[in-house]
């Protein structure tokens, strides 16, 4: 069984191995504001992967997901093709690697916000709405919002994604879908916010990819990662001020001071903001799942 590369991401790689099929391959590639930097970021693909098989065993039963195995030597076994893949930021697909049904992906990305941030929190400084929608009044950033939104976006080919309300969801992937979209996200998020919640942690928001398999609207993709979620400490959560995440937060801060105009190349990453990077994703995983990263695949011995 042959594996064809069928699309190269940001972080990603994509590739057709048949019968229905996708390998899907983090590296440790890592960007910020739409732009890759050179150098990789220690562990990261190993925690995109091992959360995103961590949280599809914890979703299971809100939403079907696609994810056939992580099992590097399974995945050996029904694609032998994988154990030569080799790719810029990785050397062996152990622990980075997930096998998975082939879907027909919804036209829109799914996020849930149960907090003001981002681009939510900057669209109603400007305007007192969230995706269109009007919210109350002397809302701050970091605020918990009185109910989980579902906020979706364009997905777009080329240039960044757009935040639409439901109605422009609605039209871009008809009507049922949209609703079906809707209520599975909002399940997803409502169940992966209390366990986060357990850990000490806030699910400020998330990005959700679903689409079609045989029918049914199915869970796609990475699942509550660094690089789809904000992940706040509870403890630390003060409405107003930006809290400190588990994610790329000191490679964004040290690019915005850098004077980078933020248009490739990247500049140069400092081995200490590297090193930073690293350890927050590293923290995320392991304080979100209970497991340490030496344990999933791919360690080095």
């Amino acid at each position: 069984m042959s594996a064809t590369l069928v699309h190269s991401g940001k972080v990603r790689q994509l590739y057709d191995v048949g019968d229905g099929m996708l390998l899907m391959v983090a590296s440790d590639r890592v960007s910020a504001y739409d732009v890759v930097f050179a150098e990789p970021i220690p562990h990261k693909g190993r925690v995109l992967t091992a959360m995103t098989a961590f949280w599809s065993e914890q979703l299971a039963d809100a939403a079907p997901g696609t994810v056939l195995t992580a099992d590097p030597a399974e995945i050996v076994e029904r694609v032998p093709e994988a154990a030569s893949l080799a790719g810029r930021g990785w050397s062996s697909i152990a622990g980075r690697a997930l096998l998975v049904r082939r879907a027909e992906m919804l036209g829109i990305e799914c996020i849930v916000r149960g907090y003001l941030a981002g681009q939510a929190y900057e669209e109603y400084a400007a305007h007192g709405t969230v995706h269109g929608t009007p919210m109350p009044e002397g809302l701050q950033l970091a605020e918990r919002l009185s109910e989980p939104m579902f906020t979706p976006s364009t997905k777009a080919k080329e240039g960044h994604d757009l935040n639409i309300g439901f109605d422009a969801a609605a039209q871009i992937v008809g009507r049922h879908a949209a609703d079906e979209a809707r209520r599975i996200s909002l399940a997803l998020y409502e169940r992966a916010a209390a366990r986060v919640a357990a850990a000490g942690l806030v699910l400020a928001d998330t990005k959700f990819e679903l689409g079609f398999v045989d029918g049914e609207l199915c869970l796609c993709d990475e699942v509550v990662t660094p690089d789809s979620s904000r992940l706040w400490p509870a403890d630390q959560v003060v409405p107003g001020r930006t809290p400190p995440a588990f994610d790329k937060q000191p490679l964004r801060d040290w690019a915005a001071s850098s004077g980078w105009d933020k248009r490739p190349p990247a500049p140069p990453l400092p081995p200490e903001i590297v090193h930073a990077t690293s350890e927050r994703y590293v923290a995320a995983y392991e304080r979100v799942t209970g497991r340490r990263l030496a344990d999933w695949y791919g360690a080095r011995p």
